[in-house]
């Protein structure tokens, strides 16, 4: 395999409640306004990413696994997913609220969707103020009260309301309700996944102008009905050196904010690496290939590397690998 920085074709997907910082504040094209997600590296069935640079252009994610599954994933990473890409990677603008929603866990979604579970991630990149995200429940409820407020319309007044600047980290579990509020740009790092159970919508109405579907029976199983307070990372924010954010079963992603060139260290032949930038602009350099990136823009660098070099003045990253 030729070893290079990978960069794909953006999917772009039109949302109830996106709006138009995807292009403004990160250059994804498009025009008008309704673009809520760009899913920056996914396997999903039918939004496979494509790549679009170097001697793979043109080829999508699964068959550059399916030709290359150890040099691009890692051996570890196939022994538990096989030729599955694990991760989904997107950036997400909420103009407006997103629905209240949670996500089930792998065994549940296995057993009713054959899919993995999903667990995920939130960067804060951009946020008006006064913007807030919903994150579980402000006290513990049972199923009954929780059925009752779906019941009465009221279920908003028990959740928790968390208000949020650029910068702030936040792990959302499987089975923690939760929603993004609106004026937030983040990224969102999870398991490859796109599996919701939406059950709550402010009555809202799509372009048809239909109520949109909503899993109230699906979710209840799924639920975590507890008040957490485990959801905010905490993390560092050291110059020029890795300050890991997350370590889970599902990705581990650190921060990184560089003004120098620098040299990563990469989990060699374990594990592929995503780089998403956050802010300013560097340049990525692996072999003789040098690829420049900057805000708004995602790299994968196969597992078969060993270290990246990064050239810039000012830059920001999340690093994620399994």
């Amino acid at each position: 395999m030729e070893l290079y920085p990978l960069r794909f074709k953006p999917i772009l997907k039109d949302r109830l409640w996106g709006g138009h910082k995807l292009r403004d504040v990160l250059g994804k094209k498009f025009k008008g306004t309704g673009v809520g997600e760009s899913w920056e590296l996914s396997g999903v069935d039918g939004d496979v990413s494509l790549i679009d640079n170097g001697p793979y252009r043109g080829k999508s994610l699964k068959e550059l696994i399916q030709s290359h599954p150890r040099e691009l994933l890692g051996k570890p990473v196939i022994d538990r997913f096989g030729e599955e890409f694990p991760i989904l990677i997107k950036f997400i603008d909420a103009q407006k609220d997103l629905s209240i929603q949670l996500h089930p866990g792998d065994e549940l979604a296995q057993e009713r969707h054959n899919s993995f579970g999903k667990t995920e991630m939130w960067y804060v990149m951009d946020a008006d103020p006064g913007a807030e995200l919903i994150i579980g429940f402000k006290r513990d409820m049972s199923p009954e009260e929780y059925q009752q407020a779906m019941d009465e319309k009221s279920l908003p007044q028990y959740l928790h309301y968390e208000p949020v600047a650029a910068g702030d980290g936040f792990f959302i579990n499987s089975g923690k309700i939760h929603a993004i509020g609106a004026g937030i740009l983040l990224a969102e790092i999870q398991q490859s996944s796109d599996v919701t159970y939406r059950v709550y919508d402010f009555d809202r109405r799509d372009a048809q102008g239909n109520l949109r579907e909503l899993h109230t029976e699906l979710a209840l199983d799924a639920m975590d009905f507890k008040k957490r307070d485990d959801f905010k990372i905490p993390y560092a924010q050291e110059k020029n050196r890795e300050n890991l954010m997350v370590s889970s079963p599902y990705f581990k992603t650190s921060y990184l904010e560089l003004d120098t060139q620098t040299r990563l260290s990469l989990p060699h032949a374990e594990s592929f690496t995503v780089l998403i930038c956050v802010g300013g602009a560097a340049e990525v350099v692996l072999n003789s290939w040098k690829i420049g990136i900057q805000k708004g823009e995602t790299v994968l660098i196969p597992a078969a590397a060993a270290e990246v070099t990064v050239n810039t003045s000012e830059s920001r990253f999340l690093k994620v690998s399994l």
